[in-house]
């Protein structure tokens, strides 16, 4: 073989090599971009198992059904308020919002529940798959996800 079609051949393979990095890295740095975020201050011990919900009409009414069938599942009652109700209406006050998008189908895409204790933060969770992009686990059930939030706001 000729001396000038060996080196041109060593130089394809390492452009091929170097482009093949090249492609990993940006990969990789996409797929990272592709981030689901989850973040839980669980509600420290109080007094008694009643929950004013405050409700939010802006968010699908599923997920209100969802949020109330999981509080009561850990023994809550809970009492609807209006949505300009106060934050200390109740000695235990919960706000929500949420909602969804369409990537090859429809799923719960952003999720935050405040919890207040007398007026005062006491608890707080959020769901973030704004930026999931090709992370198929942003397709989860939104039922599941509330309850496994509610679950985590209130370990006890």
């Amino acid at each position: 073989m000729p001396s000038h079609l060996k080196i041109s051949n060593q130089g394809d393979a390492l452009m091929n090599k170097k482009a093949k990095q090249i492609l990993s890295a940006i990969l990789v740095a996409g797929i990272a971009g592709c981030a689901i975020h989850q973040n839980v201050k669980p509600v420290e011990r109080f007094e008694g198992k009643n929950i004013c919900v405050v409700e939010n009409p802006a968010v699908k009414f599923d997920f209100l059904l969802a949020f109330k069938k999981s509080l009561e599942g850990r023994g809550f009652t809970v009492q609807m308020l209006q949505p300009t109700a106060a934050l200390r209406e109740c000695p235990i006050t919960a706000t929500y919002t949420a909602n969804w998008r369409w990537d090859l189908a429809m799923y719960l895409a952003y999720a935050e529940i405040k919890v207040f204790n007398n007026g005062q933060p006491a608890g707080e969770a959020v769901y973030d798959s704004l930026k999931g992009g090709a992370n198929m686990g942003k397709f989860i059930k939104g039922e599941n996800k509330i309850a496994e939030l509610v679950n985590q706001l209130f370990p006890g």
